[in-house]
């Protein structure tokens, strides 16, 4: 299959760990010119090294939890570069905790850094991408949108208000050959799930080792995924190939979301 994807730029949020990193050299592998885009300059030079050089690849400096700095930012770097056909909203997800002990400091914080950063960097990038008649958003949430997770309150509430501004986008964006789409991924090997993982262990009082191997147990395919099995979903969605694809939830979990 063809994914005609060299001579795209992408623009990879939260790439310096996890799914954003193997996400932006999934990317890179293809063809595309990737900028990663997170708040750590040392692992943002790091990836930046590690990438494919078929590109000239780079990175912008940026903290989601600031969202008026994140904006002036990548309009900087658009004033001085082309834009971008692919952008990939990722961040590391709230803390875990009752939903009913969540501050609305942690709501808020939520709704910044998975809401409204992602829609201030829709807005730049668009008119790039229907100028192209080529754009590819896609939001890297939850499989709570399907199916809320336990002990992940504030998560849940956001990853929903998420879900459903991605959609409404993609009736907005459709004609314009942009499409709009959501990536749930399950239980990935990454910290954010060792940090569950040990929440988790603390609260039912057993061992980290014994939470991990349980949790495995909750998926059909009784392991975790590994990052790069949800990157190979992502970048099929960045390109031609899923160009009527589109408002869409796409669990990569192994199959442990029960609802369809």
């Amino acid at each position: 299959m063809e994914l005609n994807l060299k001579n795209k730029a992408a623009l990879v949020c939260g790439s310096t760990q996890g799914i954003g990193r193997a996400t932006a050299m999934a990317l890179a592998n293809e063809g595309v010119k990737v900028t990663l885009l997170a708040r750590d300059q040392a692992k943002l030079e790091h990836v930046l090294s590690e990438l494919p050089k078929t590109a000239n690849h780079d990175y912008i400096i940026a903290d989601f939890s600031k969202v008026d700095a994140l904006k002036v930012k990548v309009s900087d770097y658009l004033n001085k570069n082309s834009g971008f056909h692919i952008l990939i909203n990722n961040t590391g997800g709230p803390r875990s905790g009752s939903i009913l002990e969540a501050t609305l400091e942690q709501f808020e914080s939520a709704f910044t850094m998975h809401l409204k950063c992602s829609h201030v960097l829709t807005q730049l990038l668009v008119p790039f991408m229907k100028a192209e008649n080529y754009g590819r958003i896609i939001n890297v949430i939850s499989t709570s949108v399907k199916e809320p997770i336990e002990g992940l309150g504030v998560s849940n509430t956001i990853r929903n208000a998420v879900g459903n501004w991605s959609k409404t986008l993609s009736f907005e964006l459709g004609a314009f050959g942009i499409t709009v789409n959501n990536v749930l991924p399950g239980f990935t090997q990454t910290e954010r799930l060792n940090e569950i993982i040990d929440v988790k262990a603390k609260k039912t009082n057993t061992s980290f080792e014994e939470m991990k191997n349980l949790m495995k147990n909750y998926t059909p395919a009784k392991r975790f995924a590994k990052p790069q099995e949800t990157a190979n979903a992502i970048v099929f969605l960045a390109s031609e190939a899923a160009s009527y694809i589109n408002g869409v939830n796409i669990p990569v979990d192994g199959g442990r979301t029960k609802s369809l």
